[in-house]
């Protein structure tokens, strides 16, 4: 597993509790990833540390919209008619 280090003065400096701290930098890098095409929902969401339902709660609050290809609408459709 990969980590990224955080200066300890920038992560003291978020103005939240210390046990928050770490979700919120989780959640935050993931919709920033995610909005950027960089990781696919199911990562960003797994990134974010979220059930599915409130990574798109999330992504909603920030106004993200969702990739959703041509590919994904002709699955979709086939899983429907299955």
């Amino acid at each position: 597993m990969s980590s990224i280090e955080v200066p300890a003065d920038v992560f003291d400096a978020i103005a939240a509790p210390p046990d928050e701290r770490e979700p919120i930098v989780r959640q935050e890098l993931a919709v920033s990833l995610y909005r950027e095409g960089y990781l696919s929902f199911g990562k960003a969401r797994e990134l974010a540390g979220l059930t599915k339902a409130d990574f798109h709660r999330l992504l909603g609050k920030r106004n993200v919209e969702r990739h959703y290809t041509d590919t994904d609408l002709t699955l979709d459709i086939e899983y429907a008619r299955e």
